[in-house]
């Protein structure tokens, strides 16, 4: 934006430059919402990917891997009020289908100097993705984006152990329990620390109870929906 500006143009490179060009450096054409998401959702999928070489055990992957057919894995951002929902299928020979509203491509990228090169269907586009937290900043030559990433471990609502069970609400790995059975727990407290999609997740005791069942080892897959221990809820 800087480059295409008059005062750049015209070599008027004095301290005014920023005031005096801010409707060309800040209102950058919007980027299509979708263009957006696949960028976003590529960032996070590169991001993930080892740098280690040779062969790997694919059941130490946490990208989907699967034996045979097809895994699902979802994506939901919000633009402001906006929310917009990512679907990803990943298939045993490395094939992805992206699905972001009512439009289904084939997903290709290839990282290069730090840009993405992506193929979206027909979208053929260059972006630039920085992630700060749960955000996901968008720079293509189309335009730019900003766009946050909603972690559904972090939006637990407080009833979400019915009768007790702590269920994982996406897929991950368990790194730790941070209390053994028969320990009594207060609401709130934390119970275990999951890995998802390369962020640690604190899970937290809903009501006050006492720890009845570890129903998974530190180290194993959690699939969406698997309790992670079962919790007596202490009667009011």
């Amino acid at each position: 934006q800087v480059l295409c500006s008059a005062s750049f143009v015209q070599a008027q490179l004095d301290t005014a430059l920023i005031e005096r060009e801010k409707e060309v450096l800040f209102n950058q054409q919007p980027l299509a919402v979708d263009w957006a998401v696949a960028a976003a959702v590529a960032q996070d999928l590169e991001s993930s990917r080892t740098n280690k070489s040779g062969w790997q055990d694919p059941w130490s992957h946490t990208d989907g891997w699967t034996v045979q057919g097809s895994s699902q894995r979802r994506f939901e951002f919000a633009l402001g009020d906006t929310r917009c929902m990512a679907h990803l299928s990943l298939h045993n020979h490395g094939a992805m289908v992206l699905q972001v509203g009512g439009a289904t491509h084939s997903l290709h990228w290839q990282a290069q100097n730090g840009a993405l090169l992506l193929q979206w269907g027909p979208h053929h586009f260059s972006a630039h993705v920085y992630t700060y937290k749960d955000q996901r900043h968008v720079f293509a030559d189309a335009g730019r984006c900003s766009l946050q990433l909603i972690n559904p471990l972090a939006h637990i609502p407080q009833d979400a152990a019915a009768g007790g069970n702590l269920s994982a609400p996406m897929p991950g790995k368990l790194l730790s329990f941070m209390v053994k059975v028969g320990d009594k727990v207060k609401a709130g407290q934390a119970l275990a620390v999951m890995e998802a999609m390369k962020m640690e997740h604190t899970v937290s005791a809903p009501a006050a109870g006492s720890v009845a069942e570890l129903l998974f080892a530190p180290g194993e897959q959690v699939a969406e929906g698997a309790p992670l221990l079962r919790l007596d809820v202490q009667a009011d």
